[in-house]
């Protein structure tokens, strides 16, 4: 059967500007998260505000489903602190009939039998957009209600385990913070006096990346780009392109382990991310990268790596980054004189062991949450075959 029995095709419109002193709570696409399937952070906005694309009314219970880039499967399900608010046109509504189940519809949206059938309509076209018609098209198994409420509380079974692998995944992630600052304090207030130095001190090289035109084929060695390194200083592989460099260049550019990457071009927003290089691959440093390698004499790499990372050091890196809209910089020599404070090399040491047992800790939960997606995804493919 097709999407359209199920629900109620007429969910209603409202128009705000008809109450200009009204707040209304307006859902557009960027209010959807679509990794975990939830509105976040909904505009307020007053009627005499409203965008014309606000118009659609809805309901506490409603399956939102965002029609641009559907590959995206921008889907979420309306709290029901948003009951009666109004959501953006770039919206297919899907408001469950009396005997049909709103979780069992958005757990059809997540499935891969709804994004491939909404993927193949928009196939080559330069604006991937379906339309609501497209959308109720979608076809679906015909389920008597039990048979519904079972699927959905085995599927919702297997994603709180999801979300509880990825909150002990975000914890593990806290606790580092949370050490460098037990261990050293705020380098904001330098609490326990360290004595003082620069960046540029602790080094023995400060070099910016290669040029070299990255390909998707993976000949040569993976580049490591801006988007391989996450706002928090994460390392993220999962999008790698290749680089193929005479050996002299592989020297000059190639990564080692501990080597940090300092993000020095980018949004202002996001200027000074910084990673550290595990040295479990070889890699080529992309040119948005300062490679910096510490002197391992008088600092050891992930305290450094730590420090460019805590709250402090995001907020002098906000306040320094210059350049236009849209692309901001810090350059090496700016980068070299932020002062830092020097703790002694031996609690250092005792840091640096707390890092590698938390990065072991890190990748357990990381395979654990690997496994459960996994599990969840295999059982929404048994539910809604292909």
């Amino acid at each position: 059967m097709k999407l359209r029995d199920l629900v109620t095709v007429a969910t209603g419109t409202i128009n705000p500007t008809k109450e200009p002193e009204r707040r209304f709570t307006y859902v557009d696409v960027a209010s959807v998260d679509n990794i975990a399937k939830v509105i976040r952070d909904p505009k307020i906005i007053a009627g005499s505000e409203a965008p014309t694309r606000a118009r659609k009314a809805i309901r506490a219970g409603d399956v939102l489903v965002s029609t641009v880039r559907p590959n995206l499967n921008a889907v979420a399900m309306v709290p029901d602190n948003l009951d009666g608010e109004v959501a953006s046109t770039g919206f297919c509504v899907l408001r469950a009939k009396e005997d049909v189940s709103s979780r069992y519809l958005l757990f059809f949206t997540r499935s891969q039998r709804f994004i491939i059938g909404l993927q193949a309509l928009v196939a080559g076209a330069l604006y991937p957009a379906v339309t609501d018609g497209q959308v109720l098209d979608q076809e679906l198994p015909q389920r008597s209600a039990p048979e519904q409420n079972q699927i959905v509380e085995l599927l919702s079974r297997a994603e709180s385990i999801v979300r509880l692998r990825i909150e002990a995944q975000r914890r593990v992630a806290d606790l580092l913070p949370a050490t460098f600052a037990k261990m050293f304090g705020d380098p904001a207030t330098n609490p326990m006096d360290w004595p003082m130095t620069t960046i540029g001190e602790l080094l023995s090289n400060a070099d910016y990346g290669s040029s070299a035109k990255a390909h998707t084929d993976p000949v040569g060695l993976p580049m490591i780009r801006m988007g391989n390194v996450t706002y928090e200083g994460a390392l993220d592989l999962s999008d790698l392109k290749y680089v193929e460099l005479g050996p002299e260049d592989v020297e000059r550019f190639g990564l080692l382990e501990g080597d940090i990457l300092f993000n020095r071009t980018n949004s202002k927003e996001l200027v000074g991310k910084t990673g550290l290089w595990d040295g479990m691959t070889e890699a080529i440093v992309a040119s948005y990268f300062i490679r910096l390698r510490v002197n391992r004499l008088i600092a050891y790499p992930t305290y450094l790596w730590a420090f460019l990372n805590s709250p402090h050091m995001k907020r002098v890196l906000f306040a320094t980054a210059r350049g236009a809209v849209g692309q901001s910089n810090i350059n090496s020599k700016e980068l070299k004189a932020f002062p830092i404070p020097r703790p002694p090399i031996d609690l250092q040491e005792k840091f640096d062991e707390h890092c590698k047992a938390l990065t072991d800790l890190a990748a357990q939960q990381r395979t654990a949450l690997e496994k459960a997606e996994a599990t969840f995804q295999a059982l929404l493919a048994r539910a809604f075959p292909s």
